[in-house]
């Protein structure tokens, strides 16, 4: 009579000892007693139930159900087959689902934000804005979000306007150019005359930030340049302020 050591019997059915071991402990496939050597010893018997146990599993078949499959008579084999694949089937429509939803998740934005915020946020992408000034523009109306929810409307609609603008979208262009430049550079000095000059003109206050101080640092803690940048404005819109109530 044959017999094969553990490590023959997973050999001839494709799987790892640690495999067969773990079938032995779930009970699927008996555990030989030990021989005078103290080694297991496995027949032939073993060796086609581990290999219909391994191909039942490979096809899918939930261990739990392997058990009573191996013992099942043909009717009851066809009828278990059956249920078996309809709930692969459920689980793969889930997974289509999953994949669908977030194929439209994109870079995520799509998680946090309304549909109209990520719509501006392609658009930037549209006109050539860096990737580094959207995700801070994202995070921007995230944090505007948590913030101040009813300024949401409302900043969409003049974000939304402000790129129908060429001037406006000159300067945003021109903004995420100075990220990266530093704080004395006279092309910063530059930026802030036409921003405050832009202020002006849209009636803009740099000194009133209320519930979004933290977005404008956040905006500070990404490049030197607008922090001094914000802090100019602010000082020259209350400025304007005081001038005005002296007035």
């Amino acid at each position: 009579m044959t017999v094969l050591t553990i490590s023959q019997l997973a050999a001839t059915a494709g799987v790892t000892v640690r495999t067969v071991r773990h079938y032995h402990h779930v009970g699927l496939l008996p555990e030989p007693a030990r021989d005078a050597s103290g080694y297991r010893r496995y027949n032939a018997q073993a060796a086609v139930d581990l290999i219909r146990i391994r191909t039942l599993a490979d096809a899918g078949v939930p261990l739990a159900r392997i058990d009573a499959l191996l013992h099942a008579q043909p009717a009851e084999f066809a009828a278990a087959i059956a249920d078996i694949d309809a709930e692969l089937q459920r689980k793969m429509d889930q997974l289509t689902e999953h994949r669908r939803r977030i194929a439209t998740l994109a870079s995520g934005e799509a998680l946090v934000l309304p549909a109209e915020v990520v719509a501006i946020l392609d658009r930037m992408r549209g006109l050539g804005v860096s990737e580094r000034a959207i995700q801070l523009e994202r995070d921007t109306w995230v944090l505007m979000q948590a913030l101040d929810p009813k300024a949401m409307a409302e900043g969409i609609q003049e974000k939304k306007a402000s790129f129908d603008d060429p001037e406006t979208t000159r300067l945003f262009l021109v903004c995420d150019q100075s990220v990266d430049w530093e704080p004395h550079d006279p092309r910063v000095d530059q930026l802030i005359e036409d921003l405050d000059a832009w202020e002006i003109a849209h009636g803009r206050d740099s000194s009133q930030r209320g519930n979004l101080e933290l977005i404008y640092s956040r905006i500070a803690e990404a490049s030197p340049a607008w922090k001094r940048i914000l802090q100019v404005l602010a000082h020259r819109a209350k400025q304007r302020r005081t001038t005005g109530h002296d007035t």
